[in-house]
């Protein structure tokens, strides 16, 4: 496969989740992304994840998730010397991508200014909790924090459970997704010069909660929790059959109708509580126990089948591993596998979740080990002094 962004080089000077996750997406589309690692431990989610062992080696399980593909070099930029093979690695790069507290990058005499000037064709790119600037630009922010401030968990959860957090870190995910995008923009300039890209978790997720943020600027109605349900239509949620849930989404209003006919219970397209889509929503509790009442009677996969058949999207609730297992999962290549090499054991990691011309992405490299690539990265540097 053609990988758009071969040719390309990155460099990663990113902790843990939201600028990794961005750099494995750029390095799924063919990047060379070079890990820039502090030597005391490297990226601190070399330190994290549920395999003690793993972590002891600095390979744990969340370094491993978002990492493969890509080279590591170590690097302490207080140093003089490698501050210099730093510079020389920024004028061979395209693309920097950083997510240090604003302010960092400055105190060290490398932010944008400076590169820029040594690299006129650098997209630099700075990921934070909140931006660059403003007056929260400065306070550090993890995902649980940004996802509490962005009004997240206040519509997570039931009514009385809510504020809830997202059961992964979504915050941090968004983040790097938006700043793979906008690198990928830069990069897909006809004139592309120097650019600063300044990425704001906050607003990222914001930017991703259309519904919720449109409905409190274009209707003036705030969002609430309410748990599993579709906050646009009923019966749109999670309900419980004989052996345990199923998601039915009946939107619309002959898919309500396709229910109420399988369901052998047509009298409620009579029933002025359900006869119309407003009714159902203003109803929906009791839409949901009669309903419920039906679905007790078969299991899941009885009704899975029998809705989608006959039109009604519906689907079970899986658990992770579940999902990994299914046919369809498996069919499509989105777990990528390793030999042995990287921790002593195959390994298996989450690829770019897309396909290109019918194949999914890949990289031909596990995880790195840190500094794995010190030796092949600087003596192409002292090569090059030497033919100067």
């Amino acid at each position: 496969m053609a990988q758009p962004l071969s040719g390309y080089r990155v460099l990663d000077l990113t902790n843990v989740l939201a600028g990794p996750f961005c750099c494995h997406q750029l390095a799924h589309l063919g990047a060379e992304v070079i890990k820039v690692e502090n030597p005391k431990g490297g990226d601190l989610a070399r330190q994290l994840g549920a395999d003690p062992s793993l972590n002891r080696a600095f390979m744990g399980a969340s370094f491993l998730a978002q990492n493969a593909g890509k080279k590591s070099v170590t690097l302490n930029l207080k140093d003089k010397g490698d501050r210099e093979r730093f510079l020389e690695l920024v004028r061979t790069a395209d693309v920097l991508v950083e997510n240090f507290r604003p302010g960092v990058m400055a105190r060290l005499s490398l932010d944008y200014p400076v590169l820029k000037s040594i690299n006129s064709r650098l997209v630099y790119c700075a990921i934070s909790g909140f931006g660059q600037d403003g007056p929260l630009a400065n306070y550090p922010a993890y995902d649980q924090i940004i996802q509490g401030m962005a009004g997240v968990m206040s519509i997570t959860g039931e009514p009385d459970t809510a504020p809830y957090r997202v059961g992964y870190p979504m915050a941090d995910t968004v983040g790097g997704l938006t700043a793979a995008l906008a690198i990928n923009a830069a990069l897909a300039s006809k004139h592309r010069e120097a650019s600063f890209i300044d990425v704001s978790m906050l607003e990222s997720v914001l930017a991703t909660m259309g519904w919720a943020v449109s409905n409190l600027l274009v209707a003036g109605k705030p969002p609430a929790p309410i748990g599993n349900n579709n906050v646009t239509a009923s019966p749109s949620g999670t309900f419980r059959t004989k052996d345990g849930l199923l998601n039915i989404a009946a939107n619309k209003q002959e898919q309500f109708e396709a229910l109420c006919r399988l369901l052998e219970c047509q009298e409620w397209l009579d029933d002025p509580r359900f006869n119309q889509r407003q009714a159902r929503l203003e109803h929906r509790n009791e839409l949901t126990a009669l309903i419920e009442s039906r679905l007790r009677a078969e299991k899941t996969d009885f009704w899975w089948k029998l809705f989608v058949e006959n039109g009604i999207p519906a689907g079970p609730v899986y658990t992770i591993e579940e999902v990994l297992n299914h046919p369809q999962i498996q069919s499509r290549g989105l777990v990528e596998q390793f030999g042995a090499e990287c921790i002593g054991r195959p390994l298996r990691v989450v690829s770019g979740g897309y396909r290109f011309d019918g194949e999914p992405p890949r990289v031909s490299t596990p995880p790195p080990e840190l500094g794995r690539d010190n030796e092949t990265i600087f003596a192409g540097f002292a090569q090059q002094e030497e033919q100067v």
